[in-house]
């Protein structure tokens, strides 16, 4: 079932607890909706150094009149584009990511200026929000807003799933459809509140979690290759 606005105040407030079920830090009333509440973007983005063509932005200032050329470091980068097209194409395997070798997943660090920043289709960027929270004998997860959806802006891909103990900052997956423009403290998502059953596994005191304690966009983590299961796998079980 899942917990209303009320009730997600009410579990922040429990006072006959060492520890509230719900943390959010910062926290205002006209961020809680009706069955959940609302997050907002941090104003610095991480973006994977691999994925960006030599000679092009990975963002722009927010401007009138832009044009294609602006993507671009120099007007021969823009030249060289318009002949080799297939050089800055994100297809291109030569910007391939390993998600089992961290090397490929050193990034960059870009701000959100006041005025705005546009996001490119072809890139994918790590936000966070700016909210802190901590989710006890519950199941916390994020979501786009409506009018995210409407803007065509993905906010995550598949890691909108918390977990029953995580404490932390949450890490965005910000995609885009179009050219689309990100404002520093926009409201970026919702956080919703789920009860389950069974005996609890907190995530915080889990040694096999990763990304427990996160400040900030944190990059991908490298994915284990599990032998054991080649093993299982060979044996037939």
């Amino acid at each position: 079932m899942q917990l209303t606005g009320p009730e997600i105040k009410k579990r922040m407030q429990e006072s006959n607890k060492s520890e509230p079920d719900i943390v959010i830090t910062p926290f205002d009333d006209r961020c809680l909706g009706s069955n959940s509440y609302d997050l907002h973007l941090a104003p610095i983005l991480k973006v994977y150094k691999k994925t960006i063509p030599t000679g092009m932005k990975p963002a722009i200032a927010n401007a009138e009149n832009l044009t294609m050329r602006d993507w671009f470091v120099s007007p021969w980068d823009y030249e060289d584009y318009t002949l080799r097209p297939e050089k800055y194409d994100v297809r291109n395997p030569r910007y391939a990511l390993d998600p089992c070798d961290e090397v490929t997943h050193e990034t960059i660090d870009i701000e959100i200026p006041d005025g705005g920043l546009i996001l490119s289709p072809t890139i994918g960027y790590l936000g966070s929000t700016v909210e802190y929270t901590e989710t006890r004998n519950l199941f916390p997860y994020i979501d786009g807003k409506s009018s995210l959806g409407r803007n065509f802006i993905l906010n995550h891909h598949t890691a909108g799933r918390g977990d029953d103990g995580f404490c932390g900052q949450w890490t965005l997956e910000i995609k885009t459809l179009y050219p689309t423009v990100v404002y520093p403290y926009m409201r970026i998502g919702q956080i919703y509140y789920e009860t389950f059953v069974g005996t609890r596994k907190p995530y915080d005191k889990n040694p096999a979690s990763h990304y427990n304690n996160q400040s900030g966009p944190v990059p991908a983590r490298p994915i284990t290759i599990d032998g054991f299961i080649r093993e299982l796998v060979a044996r037939g079980k």
